[in-house]
């Protein structure tokens, strides 16, 4: 047994289930939050963020722990995570809807004959993924997981002896990327005029794409690890290519062996012209919408869940057949629908208790001009691990990094790579954004991370090697 199966088999022991990991992180934020915080009178604290829990009477009380679990449960029911967690479902759902139609099994199959190993497989779906993610981190999640799924179908049906944990972890490499891509949270709102005023109070200019995204700096990690990221993938495949094939049965959905007796309106369900005319409906919709915008920002949960709803009714040819498939994908999305929320709540307890300031401010204070940036990625990192959301990390500890860094006088638009490059790198540990993937791909947390885990320290070396230089 070589070095990678030792490891591999030692982490698969050590980690429990993701529902587990997820009620073990909030009773360690509790514990956290009780002993370095102290209660807070919301009613009368300044913060804006405190208005939105001064009517609960949990977070107003004068007993720290009472308080605490007021955060927790108004972070818990949080409407606006809660809409969230439904995008989320709907891209999962719909992209395995979207997977199981002959149309993209046939574009998938011109990639998975060149998936004939692990290592091989390995490399192609780390590449493509990482590719994609840049471009847009929905896109990316779902696309990895298909992709993944897809090649163990492939190896399943061949009797080709495969890796698939390995080549699920390749799938979810992309979010080891997605914040320094086009749609990355950080970067896309300082880029927002007006956004760092209302954020920290200062009269702060926008900082472009061309600084932060396009920065000499961003671009080379990226393509560093375009070239790396796969082929340390490949490596491991050679080393540990798996003993047998997955066995997995493929997402097409089985189709109705007789024809049914419709009548009257129910015969519009099975009619190809009003479930392709819909779906065509909806994609000009979305095309429209996007010549609008004029640029890839337009790309949001939203937004893909449109353009997934329009191609999958599209190209499942009737309304019957992809409402069918769609039950047969609502499996998949358990985790998402019963995970979420614990990990809302610990968001709430770590943004309204004061937590996220705690832990970022402390590395801030000792930190120079040069040891920053480090510094930055390595709170960020931290706080992920709680708060596993860009756009709400930036909205917690952005205005801290910001005020710190014009203090030290360290360049804004490195600081707020570096909070990027740290918010992305735990992902590869952290299990809350890998539910899409495991309900598609049909695995455990366990079975990703010690391939993950490598990723992630390849990444840190990388972005601190990229801070250090540039």
């Amino acid at each position: 047994m070589n070095f990678i199966q030792t490891f591999e088999k030692g982490v698969r022991n050590i980690f429990p289930s993701t529902f587990t990991i997820a009620i073990f992180l909030t009773i360690l934020t509790f514990i956290l939050a009780f002993f370095l915080t102290d209660t807070i009178d919301v009613s009368l604290s300044e913060n804006s963020i405190y208005k939105e829990v001064a009517a609960d009477s949990l977070s107003n009380s004068d007993n720290h722990f009472l308080q605490l679990l007021g955060f927790w449960y108004k972070g818990l029911w949080n409407s606006s995570m809660l809409a969230f967690a439904v995008q989320m479902m709907l891209i999962l759902v719909l992209g395995y809807v979207l997977a199981s139609t002959s149309v993209v099994q046939k574009l998938i199959d011109k990639v998975l004959i060149y998936c004939t190993s692990t290592s091989k497989a390995a490399f192609l779906v780390t590449l493509i993924t990482l590719f994609v993610s840049f471009f847009n981190w929905g896109l990316g999640l779902i696309f990895g997981a298909i992709f993944a799924r897809k090649v163990g179908e492939y190896a399943s049906k061949r009797n080709i002896t495969l890796n698939y944990p390995l080549i699920a972890a390749a799938g979810y490499s992309g979010l080891m990327v997605w914040h320094g891509g086009i749609s990355g949270s950080a970067p896309l709102k300082v880029a927002e005029a007006g956004h760092l005023l209302s954020l920290t109070g200062r009269n702060i200019h926008a900082i472009d794409l061309g600084q932060t995204i396009f920065s000499p700096m961003n671009l080379t990690i990226t393509v560093i690890l375009l070239v790396v990221l796969p082929s340390v993938m490949y490596f491991i495949g050679r080393k540990n290519s798996g003993l047998a094939k997955p066995d997995i049965v493929e997402t097409r959905s089985q189709e109705m062996k007789f024809t049914p007796l419709i009548s009257g309106a129910e015969k519009i369900d099975y009619s190809q012209i009003a479930g392709m005319g819909l779906g065509i409906t909806f994609l000009l919709i979305a095309s429209y919408k996007a010549m609008l915008a004029g640029n890839i920002s337009v790309i949001d949960p939203n937004f893909l869940n449109f353009l997934l709803l329009g191609l999958a009714l599209l190209f499942c040819g009737n309304i019957a057949t992809f409402l069918n498939r769609v039950k047969s994908a609502m499996g998949a999305s358990a985790g998402i629908l019963i995970q979420f929320p614990l990990y809302f709540g610990i968001m709430g307890v770590m943004k309204y208790s004061g937590l996220v300031e705690i832990f970022s401010g402390f590395l801030m204070n000792i930190s120079n001009v040069t040891t920053f940036p480090l510094f930055t990625f390595f709170s960020a990192g931290l706080v992920n691990i709680f708060v596993p959301s860009g756009g709400g990390q930036w909205v917690v500890q952005g205005p801290i990094i910001v005020e710190a860094a014009q203090n030290l006088g360290v360049p804004l638009s490195k600081s707020i790579m570096a909070l990027a490059y740290g918010d992305q790198i735990t992902n590869m540990i952290q299990p809350f954004w890998a539910l899409p993937l495991l309900g598609i791909t049909g695995l455990k947390a366990k079975d990703i991370i010690p391939y993950t885990l490598f990723l992630m320290l390849i990444g840190i070396v990388v972005f601190i090697s990229g801070l250090l230089v540039f």
